[in-house]
């Protein structure tokens, strides 16, 4: 079962909006955002902080449009979500 929803981001002093789903997989789940038209995933680790996936490719293509700090915006408003 995978849900839409979308993801506000305060990021540089700009609410963006990001279109994301959740993907349930068993006791997994894994939350994959549109990131400027990038898919990627984040996932919780034992602490629930988000750690984004990224695969070498995307990196080397399309790595310019993923800034660090932007992942770690979206990685802190998911966090958000549990609190």
């Amino acid at each position: 079962m995978d849900d839409v929803f979308l993801l506000t981001v305060p990021y540089r002093n700009e609410d963006l909006e990001f279109e994301s789903r959740l993907i349930l997989s068993g006791y997994i789940y894994r939350i994959e955002v549109n990131v400027n038209g990038i898919p990627v995933l984040f996932e919780p680790d034992e602490e629930r902080n988000y750690r984004a996936l990224i695969s070498p490719e995307q990196v080397e293509s399309k790595g310019s449009q993923l800034k660090r700090d932007l992942l770690q915006a979206v990685a802190q408003a998911l966090e958000a979500l549990h609190q």
